[in-house]
């Protein structure tokens, strides 16, 4: 009885456990996600759900990598993710990666978010040297990376130092220049602020366009041999095969576009490609281990696939893709019309409150000196009048001492008979009374007329003084004068702005008009892209002086060849694809 108790109780334990989870950390370019995961996920039902949390619709680019061992390998979708080479201790790291890169970025990516992880990935891999990049270009990089960033530049905001903390150029560029890191803000400041006008998407597509150019761009490098025996390297990227010498990962020796190639396989370490041209013998290479090989053809089948899809018609999802892309690209362009409109009436209504202010601040300087000119008029006229009182009341002294003089002559005539000496002397001092009385009444007459002439510059003084006053008044008026012309908001500190002018319908004239925007923005770009190589070689003249020759690595000796040769990574392709097939091959098993 109890055997069969606990018989019952076991097969209870064993209905209610539940299905057993993993547990799985997915590493993006920005951040870190986990995630519970049932044993029976295969590697699709895991990223099928990565793609749905970051809202990714164009799939077919990524892919979930992890390392193993000394190389690295890519989730397979239709296997379980359990029954996969992948890390046993969990939580189970898988890093969320571009796997395979388009030929021309800017027709082919059409999410945001695809841009976003795709400039993301070739920063980092430029950055960390994985992608050769000759220095001017990584200065015009850098800039478009800043504008990513930082949105448009603004002299009062990114100050000298804002990119002291930043990681934007190669160390090896770094290091190959005779610069301090001033002197590379300098640059990179400079360039940045000629990008004004753009989104931060725009700048994020700008860097891709000119990244897609460089010669490691997309290029997955595994090391290889062929028949007799000799090191070589095999480069898979978008376009095709190509091999390189092992010191040589800029220049192909030799290329296969995908269009040739009719079948790949591979058994144990021996690779086979066969070419579409059946009268052209296959050619086979050696890879170091048998993983290798497996890696090598996932990327050949994806990017062949993706070859051939690129060259035919879209498919309705693809399609519906790029009209949302288009209809998003029409309304963020009416939407950053009307914000550059805004801000545009924002700055003149801040300039024409500012010159309201400097005016306000002018009118007030000049009643202050008014002020000053009215109290000086009336110092100055208090003093003229006390002088004119001083004058009166000394001519008021002159006249008296004339009289008492008068007087006193007048005696003297009384007793000027008393006899002849004292007449004489009476009329010596008559005389000199005479005298005297003349020069007091000529004394008084000056002082008559300085009283006089007093009086007249005192009622100058006053008409003076009514004539500032009245010139305050007028200043005083003009003050709390607001010009008809001024928008209402200019005037501190009630600021209104009125938003009626700015209102937009979606119409079809709308729609034309800004296609014809687009087109013509577009046609706009493509006569500047012209002079992009121009650009860079402008910053190559700028900073060659600074250059430490000695410390040039090999490949950048090799990129200057080519520069000097003319050579580019699509005029190398298309040279080496002139080429027939048959004898590409030939020049393969020779080397």
């Amino acid at each position: 009885m109890a055997s069969v108790l606990a018989a019952k109780l076991g097969l209870n334990s064993l209905m209610r456990k539940p299905a057993k989870n993993f547990s799985v950390r997915i590493c993006t370019m920005e951040s870190d996600m986990e995630f519970s995961c049932e044993v029976k996920w295969k590697g699709k039902d895991l990223f099928d759900f990565v793609c749905r949390t970051l809202g990714l619709r164009e799939t077919w680019f990524f892919g979930l990598r992890y390392n193993i061992k000394d190389t690295v390998a890519w989730l397979k979708m239709e296997k379980r993710v359990l029954d996969q080479e992948v890390p046993k201790e969990e939580p189970i790291t898988l890093h969320f990666l571009a796997k395979f890169y388009p030929e021309n970025a800017e027709e082919e990516l059409v999410q945001d978010i695809t841009q976003h992880l795709f400039f993301l990935q070739v920063k980092k891999k430029i950055l960390e040297e994985e992608i050769h990049c000759p220095p001017e270009a990584s200065v015009l990089l850098a800039s478009y990376a800043v504008h990513a960033k930082y949105g448009d530049y603004d002299p009062s905001v990114h100050k000298p130092g804002f990119l002291a903390e930043e990681e934007l150029l190669p160390k090896r560029v770094i290091n190959l220049y005779q610069m301090t890191a001033e002197m590379w803000e300098e640059r990179i400041t400079a360039c940045y602020a000629e990008h004004r006008g753009r989104t931060r998407d725009e700048a994020e597509m700008e860097y891709l366009k000119i990244a897609q150019d460089l010669d490691m761009y997309g290029v997955n490098y595994f090391l290889i041999r062929n028949k007799k025996g000799t090191d070589l390297l095999l480069g898979v990227d978008a376009l095709g095969l190509h091999i390189y010498e092992p010191d040589n990962r800029l220049t192909p020796k030799c290329s296969f576009p995908w269009n040739e190639i009719r079948n790949i396989s591979y058994s144990d370490k021996e690779f086979t490609i066969k070419p579409l041209d059946k009268k052209t013998s296959v050619f086979k290479f050696n890879s170091s281990r048998l993983r290798v090989n497996k890696l090598i053809l996932q990327l050949c089948i994806g990017n062949h696939d993706l070859f051939m899809r690129r060259r035919r018609v879209d498919s309705l999802e693809v399609q519906q893709m790029k009209a949302q892309a288009r209809e998003e690209r029409a309304r963020k362009q009416v939407e950053r019309q009307r914000l550059q409109r805004e801000k545009q009436l924002r700055e003149e209504a801040e300039r024409a409150r500012d010159e309201l202010q400097r005016r306000l601040i002018q009118l007030q300087d000049e009643a202050h000196m008014a002020n000053e000119a009215l109290l000086r008029s009336e110092q100055t006229a208090d003093l003229l009048a006390e002088k004119a009182q001083i004058a009166e009341e000394e001519a008021k002294l002159l006249a008296q001492k004339a009289a008492e003089a008068e007087t006193e002559m007048q005696r003297i005539k009384v007793t000027a008979i008393r006899g002849q000496e004292e007449r004489r002397l009476m009329e010596q001092k008559m005389l000199e009374a005479e005298m005297l009385a003349l020069k007091m009444a000529e004394e008084s007459q000056r002082r008559a007329k300085e009283a006089e002439q007093l009086k007249q510059d005192l009622q100058e003084a006053r008409e003076s003084e009514r004539r500032a006053k009245h010139k305050l008044l007028e200043i005083t008026s003009k003050a709390v004068y607001t010009s008809p012309g001024m928008p209402s908001d200019s005037m501190p500190p009630d600021l209104s702005f009125s938003r009626e002018n700015l209102s937009f319908d979606f119409k079809d004239t709308d729609m034309k008009r800004l296609s014809m925007e687009i087109e013509k923005e577009k046609v706009e770009y493509m006569e500047k892209s012209k002079h992009l190589q121009e650009q860079l070689n402008e910053l190559k003249t700028e900073i060659e002086s600074l250059k430490l020759k000695e410390r040039e690595t090999p490949l950048d000796i090799i990129h200057n060849q080519n520069t000097e040769q003319g050579t580019s990574k699509h005029s190398n392709f298309k040279k080496l694809t002139l080429q027939s097939t048959k004898s590409r091959v030939a020049f393969f098993e020779e080397l």
